[in-house]
This record gives C-alpha cells, sequence and structure tokens, in this order.
C-alpha cells in the first residue's frame, strides 16, 4: 500500500483520537464533543472553520496555492443508539449509544487528510471537508444543505467513503451508476375496539388484523414489482397490548422500504396505504399510514467513479480496487449531496 510518509508517522495519534470517538459516541444532532473536538483540531491546524451548519456539522476549508475546483469531501460522525458488547478498552461509556457502524472511523480519516492538506497546501483550488451529523436515518445531510452548505461552500465534486466489513482490509470498491437504495420509513396505525381477552367478541381485535396485514404487505414486491425491479419491504416494528388478559385497542407497524427510482417509490407508497386501509376494514377498523421519506437513492457520475478508481489504484493496488456491477439495498444520505454536485461514493474493507 502507497501511504504518504507524513500521514502514516501519524498512525498512532489518529488511532488515539478515534478511539477517543468510540468510548464518547453521540447520535445524530446530539455530537457536541465530537464536532466540538473536530472545529478544535481544525483550527489548530490552521483550517478556516465553520461550526453549527446543520445544528452540529462542521465544515473546515482548505485554500491551495492557486485557483482550481472546489473539491468537497465527507464524513459522517453520529452513532448508533445501541449497546456496545465489546470488551475494547475503548469501549462506548455512553450507555445505549455504540460507533456500530464506524462512523468514528469515516471522521477520524478525514481529519488525517484535512490535516496533511493544510499543512502542505499542494494542490490548486480549494478543499471543502464536511463533517456531518446524523447520518443514520435523521436526515443531517438535508439538515446541512438546507442550512447553505453548497450555497456557503460550492463545489465542483464531492467525495464520500463508508467502512465495508465485508471486505478484506484495504479493498476499494465502486459502483459507477445507481449504487445504493432510497428509502422510506413507515408507521401503520391500526385502531380498533379493545376488550377483555376472555371476551374477543367484544373487539375489532388489531393484533389479528395486524397479523394478516404484515403477510399481505409482503404482496407488494412479490406481486407488484416486476422481477428485474429489486426493491425490500420489511416490517421491523409490531407495537400492541400491555397485558395477558386485555385486547388492545390499537397496534402499531413500522418498518421500511428500499427501492432504487422514484416511480416504484411512488408504487409501493400506493399499495401500502391501499391495503393497509383495506385490511383494517375487513376487521371493522381505522388505518392510520405514516410513510416518511427518508434516503435518497444513491447515485454515482460514472467519469468520477473512473477517476476514483485510478487514484485508489495509487495507493492500494490495482489488485485491491474492483468495479462492481451490483447495487445495494442499503441506504447513505450522501445520496442527498450527490444530488447537489457530481462525485463518488464508495467502501473501503476492513475485515477481520
Amino acid at each position: 500500500m502507497n501511504l504518504i510518509d507524513a500521514i502514516a508517522a501519524r498512525g498512532e495519534d489518529l488511532t488515539a483520537i478515534r478511539r477517543d470517538f468510540h468510548a464518547h459516541p453521540e447520535i445524530g444532532f446530539e455530537e457536541v464533543r465530537t464536532s466540538g473536538i473536530v472545529a478544535d483540531l481544525l483550527e489548530s491546524w490552521g483550517v478556516e472553520v465553520h461550526r453549527g451548519i446543520g445544528k452540529t456539522g462542521v465544515v473546515g476549508v482548505i485554500e491551495g496555492r492557486g485557483p482550481g475546483r472546489s473539491i468537497g469531501l465527507r464524513a459522517d460522525m453520529d452513532a448508533l443508539p445501541m449497546d456496545e458488547e465489546t470488551n475494547l478498552p475503548y469501549r462506548s461509556g455512553n450507555p445505549g449509544v455504540f460507533h456500530g457502524c464506524g462512523h468514528d472511523g469515516h471522521t477520524t480519516m478525514l481529519l488525517g487528510a484535512v490535516r496533511h492538506l493544510a499543512e502542505t497546501r499542494d494542490f490548486d483550488g480549494r478543499v471543502v471537508a464536511v463533517f456531518q451529523p446524523a447520518e443514520e436515518g435523521l436526515g443531517g445531510a438535508r439538515a446541512m444543505i438546507a442550512d447553505g452548505l453548497f450555497d456557503r461552500f460550492p463545489v465542483d465534486e464531492i467525495y464520500g467513503l463508508h467502512n465495508s466489513p465485508y471486505t478484506e482490509p484495504g479493498v476499494v470498491t465502486i459502483k459507477p451508476g445507481i449504487a445504493m437504495a432510497g428509502a422510506d420509513f413507515f408507521d401503520i396505525k391500526l385502531k380498533g375496539r379493545g376488550s377483555h381477552g376472555a371476551s374477543p367478541q367484544h373487539a375489532a381485535d388489531p393484533i389479528v388484523a395486524g397479523a394478516a396485514l404484515v403477510q399481505a404487505l409482503q404482496t407488494i414486491v412479490s406481486r407488484n414489482a416486476a422481477p428485474s425491479e429489486a426493491s425490500v419491504l420489511s416490517v421491523t416494528q409490531f407495537h400492541a397490548g400491555a397485558a395477558y388478559n386485555v385486547i388492545p385497542g390499537e397496534a402499531v407497524i413500522s418498518g421500511t422500504m428500499r427501492y432504487f427510482n422514484d416511480a416504484w417509490q411512488g408504487r409501493m407508497r400506493e399499495r401500502m396505504t391501499a391495503i393497509a386501509k383495506g385490511v383494517a376494514q375487513s376487521f371493522e377498523m381505522e388505518a392510520v399510514v405514516d410513510i416518511r421519506h427518508v434516503f435518497t437513492p444513491l447515485e454515482n457520475d460514472p467519469a468520477l467513479s473512473s477517476v476514483m478508481a485510478t487514484v485508489a489504484e495509487g495507493v492500494v493496488g490495482a489488485d485491491l480496487v474492483r468495479i462492481s456491477d451490483q447495487a445495494v439495498t442499503g441506504s447513505e444520505d450522501f445520496a442527498d449531496m450527490l444530488r447537489a454536485a457530481p462525485g463518488t461514493y464508495f467502501t473501503l474493507g476492513h475485515g477481520g
């Protein structure tokens, strides 16, 4: 691997920063400590710093030696709302919060790159380093864009990456074109009528209706999508009742759907609403459907993907760069930034 000596020499410092972030994780829009450390480090390296963009986002601007393009580099900072079940000496000290997705590593990598760029300034144009909050389904990219990210810091191109535990260390994988799915989250409330569990004839039972609805929702992909239209609909939550002998009056079913084009997204929404209301009516109750658009399908610029592959070959070697032809049904809100400027999102393997 062809590492820049000046960056490699700071390996221990970067490891310490990453482990500190890992031990003090913060969920979306609460990255006060993390963003504060990022901003302070940038300022200490002579970087122009802008805080509080999209609530807890940070932008660092590095001017090169002369005029040229403006290149955006983005890393996400938030952790997941889950417990860490490792015995690492630097495991999470915040109960119920864990850097299980590796954003602590993303933030640290961008910090290392920014420090080197700020110290050398061996480029024309400028670099806009975007440290984004709330990637995990809370709309951090949209919050930064709404706060004027690209109006205040316009870029000609923008790049991002994600660690990949599914490939061996050092493997760079790039998918030109549509690379990741868009996503909606949904909540369906079934409003029935409760009764004593010993007298179900007095109820409009939302649990029975909910069980039927979960099964019926599976027909949206299997019976409405063309076989070539890759998509996913997953019910991930079913909440109802609080006692052994009481049929509740309400049940709530929640989940996500994934898709690769806006037309099919609309059709999935139509079918979900119609099925939920139809099932509810057949059980003599009401369905209230709430569907929220969370992630846009992520589309990499084909030409810039080719450029990125060439650059990656110079770092990890041609044998570790892979051009994929398979889009994945995972989602990433960097997609919204790629709608504002062309660029590429790729993965960096760390399996094992």
